[in-house]
């Protein structure tokens, strides 16, 4: 059997998570121990995302003809790869977190719904709060200003009862 033959499954399987992703952040993990590479994987996937270790050379067969091609100008020593399916900041977001305790991590570059981020963009997208988080802080704003209307009323109805008696 041919050495391609071999390496194609894998190839395959990264682009089954590439045909998922909104994004993907390329990370240099050389120096993490294995307790805190253990506890990484673990944030990663709670959030639900898929980091893995491939051989640059199949990153780059898989990336090829997607926006993630804009990566293989980093995809060269140990690389370890976050793809950010259910949300797209979130692999930036989490290993940004686990930086300040794990200073060997390091970004490499990201891509991000088809935009390509350095080290420094993807520092900015680590600062992108969750969807859920957004959505909670409209919800917030939104219920803000009905609330204060009700109290008002309710004021107003309380004062009214009063001169009424």
């Amino acid at each position: 059997m041919a050495k391609v033959e071999l390496k194609q499954p894998i190839v395959d399987e990264i682009k089954g998570h590439v045909a998922k992703s909104a994004s993907i952040v390329l990370v240099d993990y050389r120096g993490l121990t294995v307790e805190q590479d253990t506890a990484l994987r673990k944030a990663l996937r709670e959030a639900g995302v898929v980091y893995k270790v491939y051989k640059n050379t199949l990153l780059k067969r898989a990336f090829e003809g997607t926006d993630f091609a804009q990566l293989d100008g980093q995809l060269d020593g140990p690389t370890a790869v976050a793809f950010g399916i259910e949300d797209a900041t979130a692999p930036a977001r989490i290993l940004s977190k686990f930086m300040k305790d794990a200073p060997a991590l390091e970004f490499k570059a990201a891509v991000v719904e088809g935009t390509l981020y350095d080290v420094d963009g993807c520092k900015a997208l680590a600062s992108i709060p969750s969807r859920e988080e957004l959505i909670s802080k409209l919800l917030g704003s939104l219920q803000s200003p009905i609330t204060n209307f009700a109290r008002v009323l309710k004021q107003i109805a309380e004062k009214n009862g009063e001169a009424a008696e």
